[in-house]
C-alpha cells in the first residue's frame, strides 16, 4: 500500500506554512511556542526561529518571554534574617544576568542563541527580541508590574504587534497579564528575587499581576476567538493562533474585568 509522502516540517516549510497563517512582513511579533507540539521538526527551534524571521523579513521584529522564574526567593515564607539552611538555599539562587537560560521551552532558547538577539534584564520577566525594534521593545522594564504599563507588552501594543500561540494555548498567553494589569481591581502577586544594588546583592519585593493558573485565561482567549478576529491553521501537528494584540488587550481586559468584578460580589 503506497503512503503519500509527507514533506519534513524545516524552515522553508514552517515559514510557508506561517505565512499562510497570516504573520506579516514588517511586523512586530511576539510569540509563545511549544516545539514539541509540532511534531517532528528538521532543525528544532532554530528552524521555527529561522521560519518566523523569513517571514517577517528583516524589517519585521520577532519577540519571545525568555523568563527565569527560578531567579526567585525558594522560602519565600521565612522572614530575614533566616537559619542557615533558608540562608544557603537563597545564597544558591542565581543572579539574573543576559546569559542566563529561560524555562520557557525550545523556542525562546533559540533566539537566546541567536547573535542578533537583545534581551531585556528584568531578573524574572524579560523578553528577547531579533530585529530593527529590538532596543525599543527590551530596553526599560520596571522591577514591579514587570509585564504592566511600561513594559516591554507595553510597547507592544503601541506598536500594534501581533500575537502567536503555536501549539500552546491563552494559559500560555502572557499578553493577557498585560491586559490584566490594566484592571484596577487585578489579581496580585509579589516577587522576590536577588539584585544587585550598588554591587552588593540583596534581596528586591515588586508587586506584580497575579498568576491566572487556568482560572481566566482560557475562557477569555476562546470568547476572543468567537469575535472572529483570531487565525487559526494548523502546521504539522500543532494548532497555531494569531491576533492582534490591540483588540486582544481591548476584549481581554474588559472581560478579565467582569469576571474579576463578580469574584468579588
Amino acid at each position: 500500500m503506497h503512503h503519500p509522502t509527507v514533506a519534513p516540517l524545516d524552515r522553508a516549510r514552517l515559514a510557508e506554512e506561517f505565512g499562510r497563517l497570516g504573520v506579516r512582513e514588517g511586523s512586530a511579533l511576539i510569540v509563545h511556542a511549544s516545539l514539541s507540539a509540532f511534531g517532528r521538526v528538521d532543525g528544532g527551534g532554530a528552524a521555527v526561529v529561522g521560519a518566523l524571521l523569513d517571514c517577517l523579513t528583516p524589517t519585521g521584529t520577532l519577540v519571545v518571554p525568555t523568563f527565569t522564574p527560578e531567579v526567585a526567593d525558594p522560602c519565600p515564607q521565612h522572614p530575614e534574617p533566616a537559619g542557615d539552611k533558608v540562608a544557603a538555599a537563597r545564597d544558591a539562587v542565581p543572579l539574573f544576568q543576559d546569559a542566563l537560560p529561560t524555562s520557557m521551552g525550545a523556542v525562546p532558547a533559540a533566539v537566546l542563541a541567536h547573535p542578533e538577539r537583545i534581551r531585556g534584564a528584568h531578573p524574572q520577566a524579560s523578553v528577547a527580541a531579533i530585529g530593527p525594534a529590538a532596543h525599543e521593545i527590551t530596553r526599560q522594564q520596571p522591577l514591579a508590574y514587570a509585564l504592566g504599563a511600561g513594559s516591554p507588552f507595553d510597547v507592544l501594543h503601541r506598536l500594534d504587534a501581533d500575537v502567536l500561540l503555536l501549539g500552546v494555548g491563552h494559559d500560555r498567553n502572557s499578553f493577557l497579564h498585560y491586559a490584566e494589569a490594566r484592571v484596577p481591581h487585578h489579581r496580585r502577586k509579589l516577587r522576590r528575587f536577588p539584585y544587585l544594588v550598588g554591587g552588593q546583592r540583596v534581596w528586591i519585593e515588586a508587586r506584580d499581576v497575579g498568576d491566572d493558573n487556568g482560572t481566566h485565561f482560557p475562557r477569555v482567549g476562546e470568547e476572543f476567538a468567537a469575535t472572529g478576529q483570531v487565525r487559526t491553521h494548523t502546521v504539522g501537528q500543532a494548532p497555531c493562533r494569531l491576533m492582534s494584540s490591540r483588540p486582544l488587550t481591548e476584549f481581554a481586559s474588559r472581560r478579565l474585568g467582569e469576571l474579576l468584578a463578580g469574584e468579588r460580589d
